[in-house]
């Protein structure tokens, strides 16, 4: 019996989906027996190096604008429909798990062929149109946000599947390497900025008007982007491109300053993390409500990009407050979900029954 994950295109689907297929191993489920099926992008590098096969599909997403390409898009489904069905059956099957994104709809359509079983993880708060198809023929509905919920009848609110290494996240435990790590000495508090894995423009800006302006005894901590190192003209800046061990930087910092992506959000409440989160305005609708839970538990202060000239005097007041910190550390921790990838893995055995 094999154990199937549709996730492509971006981390927020092929990360939490391999964070999945790790605690199917954790609970006694063979590498051989998990298979993946993607498209041609960052999943076709992910998924074998975590060790799992890869299925590559030819498919690709909708383009919203009016493309003659969409024509061909229902032959690409049908025939990709096709070949993950053949794979299932080669594979025995039981059970697959999709991501949300453009192989959905080929992994549901081949699952239904087969007689195979169907989650739906829905890692955003606001539902793509992938997984609103998928939940009518899903066994379950699994979601990471409760405005995802809402939106979606009978879903189950399970969080984001995370990283080992975040699940079990223990911040007085890894806090001395990560000073080291960063090269933060004394007591002095830590901020913590970053845009995700591309960096963030008006964040990175951000930084550097910041520490112009702040006379406040700190240390940055800044995630940059890949491909984007600033000249650093302050000592108390910390900035590389990327960090491949999130949880140093969790650990080392007190206050996070970062966009409002779906696993952002998921890790700041796994990790305690207090936040101010400044949503992308071209997704400000998905990204503010991917914020939703984490402000209104008090573990996150939520800004409009276009004030981002405010934070300046609020990360001041907020890092000399210890007790507004842990306050908030203690709101982002009550909407955390750190068991989620063994709580979707244990589902996926229950409808594959096993």
């Amino acid at each position: 019996m094999t154990y199937a994950f549709a996730a492509a295109g971006t981390g927020g689907h092929v990360y939490p989906a391999i964070a999945t297929a790790e605690a199917l191993i954790d609970a006694g489920v063979s590498r051989s027996d998990i298979v993946f099926f993607g498209g041609d992008r960052m999943e076709v590098d992910a998924v074998p190096a975590a060790g799992f096969a890869f299925v590559p599909l030819e498919i690709r997403g909708f383009k919203r604008s009016m493309s003659p390409d969409n024509l061909r898009l229902p032959k690409m489904v049908r025939s990709a429909g096709r070949h993950v069905a053949e794979e299932m059956a080669a594979r025995r099957v039981r059970v697959v798990t999709v991501f949300g994104g453009y192989v959905t709809g080929p992994a549901v359509l081949g699952a239904r062929r087969q007689g195979a079983g169907i989650i739906v993880h829905e890692g955003n708060a606001v539902p793509g149109v992938a997984n609103r198809l998928a939940r009518r023929s899903a066994a379950r509905t699994l979601v990471a946000f409760a405005a995802a919920a809402d939106r979606l009848r009978g879903a189950e609110l399970v969080g984001n599947p995370l990283r080992a290494p975040i699940a079990g996240y223990d911040r007085a435990h890894l806090r001395a390497e990560a000073h080291s790590h960063y090269r933060i000495d004394g007591d002095r508090p830590v901020l913590g900025v970053f845009g995700g894995s591309q960096g963030a423009l008006a964040l990175n800006e951000f930084v550097s008007e910041f520490l112009r302006t702040s006379a406040a005894d700190v240390t940055v901590v800044h995630l940059t982007g890949q491909g984007i190192l600033p000249e650093i003209t302050d000592p108390r800046w910390r900035a590389r491109p990327f960090e491949d061990r999130m949880e140093l930087f969790y650990a080392a910092v007190d206050l996070a300053v970062s966009r409002a992506g779906a696993m952002t959000m998921s890790e700041l409440a796994a990790t305690a993390t207090p936040a101010i989160v400044v949503p992308l305005p071209a997704g400000r609708g998905y990204q503010a409500a991917n914020a939703a839970d984490l402000s209104a538990a008090g573990g996150a202060i939520v800004i409009d990009q276009d004030r981002l000239g405010e934070v300046g005097p609020i990360i001041d007041e907020i890092l000399s407050d210890r007790v507004a910190l842990d306050r908030m550390a203690k709101g982002a921790e009550s909407v955390g979900h750190p068991n989620a990838a063994a709580v979707v893995a244990a589902a996926m055995q229950e409808v594959a029954g096993a």
